[in-house]
């Protein structure tokens, strides 16, 4: 069967890229590229609940493009970042840095800005067709934040985010036209951990924070009464142990859960070209317990601003892997409990391999 799969890039000239896999043959290929605005490159990308919508953080705008099929991609609208006055100035570095769409009504967008001036998220309605529509909410985080993920629990009721210069871990609850109200906020458990990532079990139980600075993996629950999250005081390293100058050298990037929710991925990036990042993967118990660390295994380069893993979202089999140190997507196969490497793709096009979404 043959899979397509649709990446982004961190610099200018604005372009999103279609692959195919094959699962048969274990082949990628190039299918596309689609121009979009040059001075819009999509950092962080994700679809909407129906696949036929993919939004973007798009340096100081959020995004939006309508995808009919892998070759049928097409700019729809885009809206300047919201909050601060300066966020979406020429003159400030602060940039869109990543997306998260709802998957139930009212299927609202929600943008981070990061950098300087980034201590508001933004809150996006959408038209019938999906296309990004009004900025409605701009809700407020601290002064000192600057946030790079955020996951909804199952429900969609509770939002997460993970705030790399406050580090803290913020929660949020959501109401009936999507806008977001503050629940409270915990402590990184070390100054200067900077969450940068979350994820949540599919149970609900179990999220998990990644710390970009302290290179490690962080395990909370889940309070039933507050639904603030609760520091277990487990960590889990992300770089093996004893490496020299963890905090200068390695910076932690992203996690998320297979598709049955059986197992957990994370990657870390290093800050050499010389100096390869590493793919970690955990064994999850059903309430999202973590039974045990399976690897630590290094990846090809260092990963550049990316290293990104990008699980399959309806087999545990397959797994994506994007790098913008050399410009590729890597296509792995998850078999008894063992990661191989099935496909390799070169794109030798300036920023290309953010994070890469899975679209059939």
């Amino acid at each position: 069967m043959k899979h397509h799969l649709m990446v982004g890039t961190w610099t200018p000239p604005g372009a999103i890229f279609s692959v195919e896999f094959d699962d048969e043959a274990w082949t990628l290929k190039l299918v596309k590229r689609t121009s979009i605005p040059e001075d819009e490159p999509i950092s962080w990308m994700t679809f909407d609940h129906a696949r036929s919508n993919i939004y973007g953080a798009s340096m100081k705008k959020w995004s939006s493009h309508a995808i009919k099929a892998p070759d049928d991609i097409s700019h729809q609208v885009s809206h300047p970042m919201g909050g601060h006055p300066l966020a979406p100035s020429a003159e400030t570095r602060t940039r869109a840095i990543f997306v998260l769409a709802a998957k139930q009504p009212p299927y609202c967008v929600y943008g981070n800005p990061f950098y300087e001036h980034a201590g508001y998220g933004n809150v996006f309605s959408v038209d019938d067709n999906g296309k990004l529509d009004q900025n409605i909410q701009n809700y407020e985080y601290s002064d000192k934040s600057a946030i790079h993920g955020m996951v909804f629990d199952p429900t969609e009721t509770y939002l997460y985010s993970a705030d790399m210069w406050a580090d803290k871990t913020w929660t949020h609850k959501k109401d009936a036209e999507g806008k977001l109200t503050l629940v409270g906020s915990v402590d990184a458990p070390a100054n200067g951990d900077h969450p940068r990532w979350v994820e949540i079990h599919p149970s609900g139980h179990y999220l998990y924070v990644l710390m970009e600075a302290g290179n490690r993996l962080g395990v909370y629950v889940i309070d039933e009464q507050t639904h603030l999250p609760v520091f277990t005081q487990t960590t889990y390293p992300l770089v093996p142990p004893g490496v020299r100058d963890l905090k200068k050298m390695y910076r932690a990037d992203v996690v998320f859960c297979s598709s049955s929710g059986k197992y957990l991925f994370a990657t870390a990036r290093s800050n050499s070209r010389d100096v390869t990042g590493y793919i970690s993967a955990f064994k999850l118990g059903p309430q999202g317990q973590v039974e045990r660390q399976l690897f630590i295994n290094p990846t090809p380069n260092s990963g550049g601003h990316s290293n990104a893993v990008s699980p399959c979202p309806w087999s545990d089999e397959w797994l994506a892997l994007t790098d913008d140190q050399d410009g590729w997507v890597e296509i792995y196969r998850w078999h008894d409990e063992y990661l191989s490497r099935a496909a390799h793709l070169d794109i030798k096009e300036p920023g290309f391999g953010m994070n890469a979404i899975w679209y059939d």
